[in-house]
């Protein structure tokens, strides 16, 4: 099963490297953390183990591979953020990941370019930003990193299962 107390130490590591480049991670809604895994074989075993105590909300192949998404039963605590999503990627075909907690995805609600501009400083990754759908503003923090979206993950999965 995954060990979720491990989020904890991921999500203050993402915190403090914020903190350092003027980001104040308690100023956004976190809207879900991604856990990585190994290989296809491990991503079928957790989303089996997983399903058994979070609701699957979806899983949707997405750049050749499956990505499930699950409700958690409990959000995730972490100081008062209260993550409600858990998103589970298979690997992309021959990359190795190494497994665990890696990124976190925040809902903003300003345009891409003037979020970047009151951080000057920092290196934004752009190239998900012109994605048609759910477009995203990156910033790499070591072998971790932080997404911004305009909208949840829980509502981009409701907006595909209308279609």
């Amino acid at each position: 099963m995954l060990d979720f107390s491990k989020a904890q130490s991921v999500l203050s590591k993402i915190e403090e490297d914020l903190k350092i480049l003027g980001i104040n991670l308690e100023e956004y809604f976190i809207d879900h953390i991604c856990y990585r895994v190994s290989s296809s074989i491990r991503y079928e075993e957790l989303k089996l183990a997983l399903e058994k105590e979070h609701s699957l909300l979806h899983e949707a192949m997405i750049s050749n591979r499956p990505i499930s998404t699950f409700k958690l039963a409990s959000p995730l605590l972490y100081k008062n953020h209260k993550i409600p999503l858990l998103e589970l990627p298979a690997p992309k075909g021959e990359v190795n990941y190494e497994e665990g907690f890696e990124h976190i995805e925040c809902v903003i609600d300003e345009s891409f370019v003037d979020f970047s501009n009151k951080f000057k400083n920092i290196e934004f990754d752009w190239k998900g930003a012109q994605k048609s759908h759910n477009p995203e503003l990156r910033i790499k923090l070591g072998g971790l990193s932080i997404k911004f979206h305009h909208q949840s993950l829980e509502e981009v999965i409701k907006e595909e299962l209308k279609k």
